[in-house]
């Protein structure tokens, strides 16, 4: 499958864990990686470019922080602008189609933060429901985020085994050998599901 990963954080020099996943992603043989921050730092997004790579590929993953329990502004815009109407919905806009979407998000605050009794007072994935929807009214089939909560705060092996999983998730979607069939039954899952997600 041709992978596009959308790397999305505006704040790059205090984030070892994202730019380490991103730098992972970058080096592997048959993804494309997009740095949106390197490529619009004056949020000057080119549509046409960004609708050509959509409809080269087949798997969107947007990797990026949760900021205020949404998106970096950045990939908001990116999507205000290129998921446009006559493109990517409407009676007309059927472009994106059956593609598959997966977030590949990192959280400051902890796993019980985020859920009913937590200070968030929600699961992580409640606040993707708006990037769901998008995928939904646009056709795609939106998958189970891969999480890492805590990202600040982690102890270095913790961090290091989310680092090394994301390029082998990647791979697997890249080679189809990753259970779809298992991964919709999961709300979200992590470094440690992994292993239970990839066929040998």
């Amino acid at each position: 499958m041709r992978v596009l990963v959308l790397f999305a954080h505006p704040a790059q020099r205090k984030s070892s864990i994202n730019v380490a996943m991103a730098s992972g992603a970058r080096n592997l043989d048959g993804i494309t990686f997009v740095d949106l921050y390197a490529e619009y730092p004056r949020f000057s997004i080119d549509v046409d470019r960004e609708q050509r790579r959509l409809m080269e590929h087949d798997v969107i993953v947007f990797q990026f922080p949760v900021f205020w329990y949404s998106t970096p502004a950045l990939l908001k815009q990116w999507q205000d602008l290129v998921l446009e109407y006559g493109f990517a919905y409407g009676p007309e806009g059927k472009r994106l189609a059956g593609k598959l979407v997966m977030p590949c998000i990192t959280t400051g605050g902890s796993r019980a933060d985020y859920s009913t009794k937590g200070g968030n007072r929600r699961q992580i994935e409640h606040f993707l429901y708006p990037l769901e929807q998008t995928a939904v009214l646009c056709g795609m089939e939106s998958l189970p985020p891969f999480v890492l909560h805590s990202a600040n705060h982690l102890a270095e092996v913790s961090a290091q085994h989310h680092i090394a999983a994301f390029p082998q998730l990647l791979a697997a979607l890249r080679d189809e050998r990753f259970d779809f069939v298992s991964a919709r039954q999961l709300q979200t899952f992590n470094s440690f599901d992994l292993n239970d997600l990839i066929r040998i």
